[in-house]
Formats: structure tokens, sequence, C-alpha cells
């Protein structure tokens, strides 16, 4: 892992070059007008006095998490702390919810009211630990139902909050899982954060990629690759061939399209025709619908490679594909309009833009917001690298984390306590799920 010196702030310092991206003079996209007035200053008040009584036990709790990194589905000592952790605070904890690392903490004020979900991700990178910075995600789920529920307490706002711990962000797919087995049910609507480079201070409102996971295994035959190779079919050409297909097609596809891949084998010699070979490959594009149809255009690929060959091809499509974001425009409105009172920028350009995230099928099942806030990174030092685990960990990095949560928790509130609010954020769903077409 990379080593660089931090000043005071616990941000890499300007001596190492630190930026949000390679072009330093970038400025966040210009803000979408927001009103000057904030909804219930009192209840942000509560809020933001709660989430400063809990920063230093938050900042241990997030530090915890990133020294113990743990792969999708294993995230037993992430399970294990915040279940306590949360307990500890007075919530109803489930344990082992639906999955072995998953859980869930619930508070209920009152009687009757909205339910407001939220979530908290876990797991780390293989070899990089906290490259994509679940440890902020995490606490930031923490911070949001802890300010909600003072809110509720405080002003006696009858209402109830659903935190779900969800497993395997990182290709596991795990909230897809979640949500298959109901955990979301009877949720209002659904608040998450995640960190990205970007201009400090800003929260990101952009979308993210559709994503679906195709392995494709070829099998051919084997043979002396000297003594006779005119006997083996060989299903590494096949794979490699499917691979230079891909590149030619990318040309016809949209910039905004990805189709990503590697291959594998077993068993394979350099005298020996390989007799099989596997291509795990990822198709995104902007949204789900975009996506499918580009699947539809790189499975030839696949199936060219064989047929020249004379391989066989299996092609799998992988269950657990994820759509893109449809942020929820009355949610992120409320949210920008915190933002842009009281913390600082609003950005629709950056974030996740161009990654993917198993969230984006919380958005397609109920109203649901998953901003992005920009962290300090060093130069090519964004989401999954070693500089942004580095990165993850600085206190500039908790202070963003925590400012982007007090405008979620604010927004949740209102969730709950604003009728004519949450009929607009069901509105803005209903008007979307006709734009891109309903699950």
């Amino acid at each position: 892992m990379c080593h660089h010196h931090t000043n005071d702030a616990g941000a890499p310092s300007a001596s190492n070059n630190t930026v949000w991206r390679p072009d330093d003079n970038a400025q966040p996209t210009p803000a979408r007008p927001g009103s000057s007035e904030i909804y219930r200053p009192d209840i942000l008040e509560t809020i933001e006095a709660k989430i400063k009584e809990l920063d230093s036990e938050l900042r241990e709790l997030s530090l915890d998490i990133h020294a113990h990194p743990e792969l999708g589905f294993e995230e037993y000592h992430a399970h294990d702390v915040y279940t306590a952790f949360l307990e500890k605070h007075g919530f109803e904890v489930t344990r082992k919810y639906h999955l072995p690392t998953a859980w869930k903490a619930t508070f209920t004020h009152g009687t009757g009211g909205r339910t407001i979900g939220v979530n908290s991700e876990m797991d780390a990178l293989k070899g990089i630990g906290h490259a994509c910075g679940h440890n902020l995600i995490g606490i930031s789920g923490v911070a949001v139902s802890l300010a909600i529920r003072a809110a509720l307490e405080k002003h006696n706002i009858p209402g109830k909050i659903v935190l779900l711990g969800t497993p395997a962000e990182e290709g596991g797919s795990g909230k897809v899982i979640l949500l298959e087995k109901g955990a979301y049910q009877g949720m209002d609507a659904c608040l998450m954060c995640h960190p990205a480079p970007g201009p400090i201070g800003s929260v990101s409102l952009s979308s993210c990629l559709a994503l679906q996971r195709v392995t494709v295994e070829y099998r051919g035959h084997t043979a002396h690759a000297a003594l006779s190779p005119w006997e083996g079919k060989n299903a590494l050409d096949a794979a490699v061939l499917g691979y230079n297909n891909i590149s030619a097609l990318r040309q016809q596809l949209r910039p905004t399209h990805r189709v990503h891949g590697i291959f594998e084998g077993k068993d394979w010699a350099p005298n020996i025709i390989p007799d099989y070979a596997k291509f795990i490959c990822y198709v995104r594009a902007p949204t789900r619908a975009e996506m499918q149809a580009t699947v539809k255009r790189v499975t030839p690929c696949f199936e060219a490679a064989a047929l020249a060959t004379g391989c066989e091809a299996t092609i799998t499509l992988e269950k657990g594909s994820t759509f893109d974001l449809r942020q929820n425009l009355a949610l992120g409105g409320e949210v920008a309009n915190i933002v842009l009172n009281k913390y600082g920028a609003i950005d629709y350009e950056w974030g996740i833009k161009s990654a993917s995230t198993d969230f984006g099928n919380i958005t397609y099942a109920l109203p649901s917001l998953h901003p992005g806030f920009a962290i300090p990174t060093i130069v090519d030092g964004g989401n999954h690298t070693p500089g942004f685990t580095q990165s993850a960990a600085t206190i500039a990095a908790h202070n963003a984390c925590l400012d982007m949560s007090k405008a979620l928790a604010a927004t949740g509130v209102r969730v709950i306590l604003d009728d004519g609010f949450f009929a607009k954020v069901q509105q803005t769903f209903k008007e979307d799920e006709l734009e891109r077409g309903a699950l």
C-alpha cells in the first residue's frame, strides 16, 4: 500500500499533489436552483447536535471497520461490531438477517407513521482493503439512523427507522438478494450514500451504470501442442477471439457503455492445447434497458469465437445484475437544498457516475436516494485503488461523511413527517418509472 504524509486535517498533504481528479482546476457543475429556506431548521439542529455528540464514537467505529477489511459475505467482524453498537444505542437488532453477515436494526417511536429505510455497506476489496470507503458508508447509515431517532423523540414524531447491514456490494449483489427475500418491504423510502473523488465539500446526485455479469465457458479438446496440434480444439483461442471480438465491437458501442473482462483456465501447460477456458465479462450502460440491449450485441462475440475454433460455449447471464441509480428527484432536491444552504456544493457529473452498485435495484423498487460525497484523494487515487484506502481513513473524509449524513437524516425525517413532501416523493418515483420502464 502507498504511504503518504498527512497534514493536520488528516488529508493527504499538498506535497503529494492532493487532487480530486487529474484536472486540478475542475469545478463542480453548476448547482440546480434550490430554496434559501430549510424545512424545519429546529429538526436539523437536533440532527446536527446528535451527530456532533456521536462524532468520536463514529470515528472509532469507522477506523475499526477500516482496520479489519473483509470480503463479501465474510463480513463477520463488521456484522458483530455494528450490531453491538446499535444494540448499545437502543435499537432492536436482528443478527444474520436472511444472510449470514446481513443484519437489521429498527427503532419505532409512537404508533403509525411512515418507515424510512437506511443502508450500511460493509465489504472491502481483495488485496486493497477498504478502497471503496465502505467503512464510511457503514458509519453514515448508523449516523443517519441515530440522528433520525433523536429527531423523532425530541419532536415527538411517530415513525420507524429500518437500518440494514448489506453484505457483498462488491460483486455479490447482496442488496439484490435481500430485496428478493423481502428485506425492503414496508419501507416508504430508502437512503444511503457513497464516497468518491470530487470537488471537496460537494455532494453528487449523478446516477451510475447498470451492470450484467456474463460468464462464458469454452470447452475444446486437448492435444500435444507440437506433436499433433490438429487433434486439438483450443479453448484458450476461443477465449482470446471472444475478447478480440468485443474489442472490435466496442468501436460501435456508445462511449457511455462499458464492456470489460478477463479469462482464466485450469490445468494449462504450454505444451498442451487447452481444452477449457472461462471468460468473465461485465457489460455496463447508463440504464437497465441500454445494458440489456448491449448484452444482446456482446453475446454473438462469444458464439462466433466458439464457432471459429470448433469449441462449445456455455454462456451464463449471472443472477444479480444491477441497475442504474434512479435518484428520486424529490429526495434529491431536498438533500441538495440542505447541502447548498449548509454544507457545500451540489454536483451532477462525478460521484460514482461510471461505476455500478446493487443499490440501483433498490431505486427501481421504491423511492430511494444514493448521493456521492467527495473526499480528498491523491493523483490516480480514486475508488478501488490503495490510495483511496488511505483517503477513506482520513479525518477530512470522516467530516465529509458526517455532513452528508446530516442532510440525509433531515431528508429522512421530512419523509416521515411531511405528507405533502412524501406525496411528491411518490409522484416523482412513478413519473420516473414510466420514463425508464417498471420492473
